[in-house]
């Protein structure tokens, strides 16, 4: 018989899933993995993790799909990965690690960092982006690494991304998605490809063309599973894995928006915006947009760092009612949380969250952080609660205004997925604030569907992503802008939430400032 089934392999931030779906969308069959931790912290900053905690992680939730789908081997047509981005690897000539894997929450900052040519400089800081190209540069991993463990980059014959690494682990292969490329390295986001060798990009990180990997485009052959990897996984060797990318890339792609017409939010561990378009443009000045599972596609995101992930720190920091309430009615504090914000008007009786707690490169700057305005003895946590979900609208709102004006282009539907998606208050909220209609996916798996969908490309069943979509993704609920709500919440986006930011960022600098001179 036809093998029927495709298998997406996701390793996010919290967790590995192994996905079975057929040639409709339809999710069959799902195991997971929880990473806990997802990572190891330290005083100094650090985030980090044994890469070979995703590696077995990957393979315990294959071996458990295959163990209790009743799925054959045989009935799987092909592979596909998508991963957490920015996820940086220093590996041996064997492909072996040198060192723990620096994961997204890492803020470590290189202090000596690679010397620019005096052209290079004279050239950056003529356009005005000499002191944005020096922060990229202390941003980079490579470049940490490099100048606080020279014996580790003097060894290191391969670096690159975790997508990288497990493709190697599964093939053989070191071979990676232009999708996948999202971080601090030498690609050309315009050419999407390496950069040339003449790119200032070369000159300002700790790494030489040969260590990184070959560079495959969304649905190109990646590799086939190795014998070792089989025998690791449970899956059959020699089944052909497919180049999808990035989770966020991925979950745009499930979301079914594989072309310019429409928009996609995630409501993840990190909040994003995102539009495709058929040129290359800038949202937001010098902000590069990401390769696309559409080839030749771009990106254009905007993303809030600390997305969905605030309000787990809330809850962790604030909410021990709700977590020890939700524990003895064994349901979860989220499901507490949404409860709680109903009973709060839209607005949150004037309590507005900025939720830029993490430093960004150009908008949010280095400088960023979180603000709460309008708090009163009359605010309760649910207030709280509310303010913040409010917030990462707010966020989103202006990312929307961002892509739409790069574009030029209204978009009519927002489709929205992520962990957030599954609550219809948040959806509700969202669709408010943003003052247009926001749907689900059919499925909450969006990122396991579109690298899915990227390997059904492969194998040939549909002839381009946007066929794939068609066929693969389907529209759930719809939530509808609630006009009186919707006119509250535009008031305080203009008034109050827009010019937030702005007026608080020479503060910002100050506190930066004073803590670096601590």
């Amino acid at each position: 018989m036809t093998p029927s089934y495709l298998l997406a392999l996701d390793n996010g931030t919290q967790s590995v899933r192994a996905l079975l779906f057929d040639a409709k969308g339809q999710l069959h069959f799902k195991t997971q993995h929880i990473l806990n931790p997802p990572f190891e912290q330290g005083p100094d900053g650090r985030a980090e993790l044994d890469p070979e905690r995703f590696w077995q992680a990957l393979c315990q939730a294959s071996r458990q799909l295959m163990a209790k789908s009743g799925v054959a081997p045989s009935d799987i047509a092909a592979v596909a990965l998508t991963t957490q981005r920015s996820t940086v690897l220093h590996l041996d000539a064997q492909g072996v690690p040198l060192r723990p894997a620096m994961v997204w929450p890492d803020r470590r900052r290189a202090q000596h960092i690679p010397a620019l040519p005096w052209y290079w400089r004279l050239a950056l800081g003529a356009i005005g982006q000499l002191k944005t190209v020096r922060h990229f540069q202390r941003e980079a991993e490579l470049n940490w690494v490099a100048a606080n463990q020279p014996k580790v980059h003097g060894q290191a014959a391969k670096v690159g991304l975790l997508s990288a690494w497990l493709t190697l682990r599964l093939t053989g292969q070191y071979r990676d998605s232009v999708a996948g490329q999202v971080g601090f390295l030498p690609f050309s986001y315009r050419r999407q490809r390496w950069a040339s060798f003449w790119d200032w990009k070369w000159r300002a990180l700790a790494v030489r063309p040969e260590q990184l990997p070959e560079l495959v485009p969304p649905s190109g052959l990646l590799g086939c599973l190795s014998e070792d990897a089989a025998a690791q996984t449970g899956l059959p060797a020699g089944l052909p894995l497919y180049a999808a990318g990035g989770d966020k890339q991925a979950e745009v792609a499930g979301c079914g928006v594989v072309d310019p017409s429409a928009l996609a939010i995630s409501l993840g561990t990190t909040a994003t915006i995102a539009g495709l378009s058929d040129r290359y443009r800038e949202a937001v000045s010098f902000l590069p947009p990401y390769p696309s599972l559409t080839p030749g596609q771009y990106c254009l995101e905007i993303q809030l760092n600390r997305g969905f992930w605030l309000l787990r720190w809330l809850l962790a920091e604030f909410g021990q009612a709700e977590t020890d309430a939700a524990q003895s009615q064994d349901r979860s504090p989220e499901e507490l949380v949404e409860e709680l914000i109903r009973a709060v008007p839209p607005g949150a009786d004037g309590l507005v969250f900025d939720p830029h707690l993490a430093p960004g490169v150009i908008y949010p700057g280095p400088e960023a952080r979180g603000a709460l305005v309008g708090l009163t003895d009359s605010h309760s946590r649910a207030h709280l609660y509310r303010a913040l979900i409010e917030g990462i609208a707010y966020a989103l709102k202006s990312g929307l205004e961002r892509i739409e004006q790069a574009k030029g282009q209204r978009h009519q539907l927002i489709r929205v997925a992520g962990g957030g998606s599954q609550s219809d208050t948040v959806m509700q909220i969202l669709a408010d604030v943003l003052g247009r209609p926001v749907s689900r996916p059919h499925t909450f798996e969006a990122s396991g569907l579109g690298a899915a969908m990227a390997a059904a490309v492969g194998l040939g069943w549909y002839p381009n992503l946007g066929e794939a979509a068609q066929a693969m993704c389907h529209q759930g609920e719809v939530f509808w802008p609630q006009p009186a709500h919707q006119s509250a919440y535009q008031r305080l986006y203009r008034e109050i939430y827009r010019p937030l930011y702005g007026k608080l960022r020479p503060l910002y600098r100050r506190l930066l400032n004073w803590k670096e001179d601590a």
